[in-house]
């Protein structure tokens, strides 16, 4: 692909951006691209620039942008009604086929974002164990609230288990009210739940850390240690249901937790989340169901609207056509094959971390099964190469690269070409 262009457009708006927003971004990616468009496998900027895209913005595009059975089902409820406030038939109907697909989900309950549904499971968890505690795993990125900005990325990680503070704002009171443990260390995790058990409410993990995945028997660990103590164990599915597999990560590792937090994928591109789990805790949601002081306050404006409830319903039954998982597995083991191969014959020491929904280019040798393993790639490295990528057509988020179901054999060729490039340019 041709070398990205800068108009005068683009670069009124990138200016006007740093005038009006924080850094001159919403917080996402630090780069000043300004998307105007997306069809299928790529995007384009307001320079006219095209991108093979793996961002897909931040995951939730699996069907790709614009699937045109989405788009037609979104516009025909957009003409109906954007939000009610009140029960619509297409957000019942997604709850529906959430518990046919996600074997913990007895009850659904819809929020608007991952860092809500992630926050709301860990508040139900606390009223049904009656207990405070929250045990987290270091570099275990689940949102944006208090409790999951601990740890999550510790320059200077501590001692397991103290927590550590990601970010300013945060109260220190929530430091104390959250542990720590190391990811793929089962044995430190497992005597820590065992530790702390009368303190914990919840056990909540990413069955698939960023790129890290679950060592065998890491998961199965703690599923063990958990019924045994009766803490609730959490899975965080934003990123992963209905990526890894029809019923998620769970179904991927064989492994069932008592609740999990859906989103990305599950609002098919539209702002919606989940928190799903078994019956007797989805009841503390309930007041009709649980007296006053175990009663959980939840309340969204938008949780459940018809329009990403609608686009949901239809990407999971894009998803689930057969052979489309099939598929995706094998272009993105494609891509990931022509890495390695490439990175070989570069002589650059690194790997590739991950599995095919999502993975990236790791500069830094040995096992990385970690977040302190992670620490150890070459951050410059990995800025030039993702740097050369969108130079060469194409883009991805600094971290990750996001395989949708409708990238071709053409896109991992042209994304081949475009790294093979970038790793000379290191040289």
């Amino acid at each position: 692909m041709a070398e990205p262009v800068l108009t005068a457009e683009e670069s009124a708006l990138r200016e006007t951006a740093r005038r009006v927003l924080p850094a001159g971004s919403f917080g996402n990616v630090p780069f000043e691209i300004v998307i105007r468009s997306g069809q299928g496998s790529h995007v384009w900027d307001v320079s006219g620039n095209e991108y093979i895209d793996y961002l897909l913005g931040s995951g939730p595009m699996l069907a790709g942008h614009c699937h045109p059975e989405v788009v037609e089902a979104v516009m025909e409820q957009v003409g109906r009604g954007t939000t009610f406030f009140a029960n619509n038939e297409h957000g019942i109907r997604l709850a529906e086929a959430v518990i046919d697909r996600v074997a913990c989900a007895e009850k659904v309950r819809f929020v608007s974002s991952g860092t809500e549904a992630t926050f709301y499971a860990m508040r139900i968890a606390r009223a049904f164990r009656g207990r405070d505690k929250i045990l987290k795993f270091e570099g275990g990125f689940h949102g944006m609230n208090d409790y999951a900005l601990m740890s999550m990325a510790p320059k200077r990680p501590g001692n397991f288990p103290q927590a550590a503070p990601d970010s300013a704002g945060i109260p220190a009171a929530v430091r104390d009210e959250v542990l720590i443990a190391p990811y793929n260390d089962a044995e430190t995790a497992v005597q820590l739940i065992r530790d702390h058990a009368d303190e914990l409410a919840a056990v909540i993990a990413e069955p698939f850390q960023r790129l890290i995945p679950p060592k065998p028997g890491f998961l199965e660990a703690l599923r063990e240690v958990t019924e045994e103590t009766g803490v609730v164990l959490i899975f965080d599915e934003v990123v992963t249901g209905f990526r890894f597999a029809r019923g998620g990560a769970q179904e991927r590792y064989g492994v069932t937790p008592d609740m999990c937090s859906l989103g990305k994928v599950v609002g098919g591109g539209y702002p919606l989340a989940a928190i799903a789990g078994r019956d007797d805790i989805m009841a503390h949601f309930d007041a009709g169901r649980v007296d006053g002081e175990r009663f959980a306050q939840q309340i969204g404006t938008l949780s459940g609207n018809p329009v990403a409830a609608v686009a949901g319903l239809k990407t999971l039954e894009v998803l689930g056509r057969p052979g489309v998982y099939e598929r995706h597995e094998q272009i993105g083991q494609a891509l990931i094959d022509g890495l390695e191969t490439l990175l070989e014959e570069s002589g650059h020491e690194g790997q590739v971390l991950g599995s095919p929904p999502m993975f990236d280019v790791i500069f830094a040798g040995g096992e990385v099964s970690d977040y302190r393993a992670t620490m150890r790639a070459d951050a410059a490295k990995t800025n030039a190469f993702n740097a050369g990528l969108r130079a060469r057509g194409v883009f991805k988020g600094q971290s990750k690269f996001y395989l949708s179901v409708v990238h071709t054999d053409e896109d991992i060729a042209n994304t081949l070409d475009a790294a093979r490039e970038s790793l000379k340019k290191l040289s």
